[in-house]
């Protein structure tokens, strides 16, 4: 039923508010004005759909969306609370004001709801819509995250990114979306449990963190080379299938620009594990190494790496 998805998606954003506000600070109270705005506009257009196909089929159910109008509106109000581009504007300024955990949940566990939506209508969306948001989405992830030295902004970037990725997919291959989304969720996380621990949030704190725990340096680097979507690591699996599946369906140059694109996002991934693993920082008179600490790694961390960077080899196993 519409309504309920709507209430669920209204709880979603509310429990999430407290989160973002939660350091009194006024960029964080500022990233949560934001979001509850935007949030708050999607959840209204997304009402407005789904009375309007109501009012011209009598249907509240979710998967009878057939008047085009609504089609519409939902493409657009989903993709607002996803932040596709061009409604991506909320997304890196909200990440921006809050702390790293919450950024986790922003980044994966928010936006499982509206990617939900997504698959269960994906049989009335909008395709030409949906595309061009689709190819957009991954060309502004990687063009803006190239300039980019907080680590949260890039991971934002590369949440767009990957998200123009799934939204390419949907309408040929649902389920292929959902694969894309469980796998971005995993190594996004893995990522940002890395730099909790490390406590990085700038590119030039990244340089001095070796030091800390080595070992971490070199895992966060295949991190994100697997996020980069490089093989053999997990991330290479599902680029692979989705070009694979827009080949099928004829759709060749969408393919061959979404790969390009892909390419973007490669370089600041690359350098963000140069930064992690290869540069020395600067040694002055007065600069000080940070302690090697044996501060151990907590169990979610090492499982979500580990799963990141070796789960290619389980594909024929996922797929089947």
């Amino acid at each position: 039923h519409w309504a309920m998805a709507w209430v669920g998606l209204e709880i979603n954003t509310l429990a999430v508010l407290p989160l973002i506000s939660k350091s009194h600070h006024p960029r964080a109270i500022e990233a949560s004005t934001k979001y509850f705005l935007t949030q708050a506009a999607a959840s209204t257009l997304l009402l407005f759909s789904s009375m309007t196909n109501a009012w011209f089929s009598g249907q509240w159910d979710i998967s009878q969306l057939t008047h085009p109008v609504s089609c519409m509106l939902l493409t657009i109000a989903i993709s607002i609370k996803l932040g596709l581009v061009p409604f991506h504007f909320w997304f890196p300024e909200v990440l921006q004001g809050s702390t790293l955990t919450t950024c986790l949940l922003l980044a994966t566990v928010m936006k499982f709801p509206p990617i939900t939506l997504f698959y269960l209508t994906s049989s009335s969306l909008n395709p030409a819509l949906l595309s061009s948001m689709a190819i957009a989405s991954a060309a502004l992830g990687g063009w803006m995250g190239l300039n980019q030295t907080q680590t949260r902004k890039v991971l934002a970037f590369s949440s767009i990114a990957h998200l123009g990725w799934m939204a390419i997919i949907l309408i040929y291959n649902p389920n292929l979306t959902l694969i894309t989304f469980f796998l971005y969720t995993m190594t996004t996380s893995a990522i940002f449990f890395i730099l909790n621990t490390t406590n990085t949030l700038k590119l030039s704190t990244i340089m001095a963190a070796w030091t800390k725990i080595p070992p971490l340096s070199t895992i966060f680097m295949l991190t994100l080379l697997s996020l980069a979507g490089l093989p053999p690591l997990t991330g290479f699996l599902p680029k692979w299938l989705i070009i694979q599946e827009l080949t099928k369906q004829e759709l060749t140059l969408a393919a061959t620009i979404i790969a390009l694109l892909s390419l973007l996002g490669l370089f600041f991934y690359l350098r963000l594990a140069y930064c992690a693993t290869i540069t020395l920082p600067p040694n002055f008179t007065n600069y000080m190494k940070q302690w090697q600490s044996n501060k151990s790694t907590n169990t979610m961390t090492t499982t979500l790496t580990t799963l990141s960077i070796m789960l290619l080899p389980l594909s024929p196993t996922m797929l089947a």
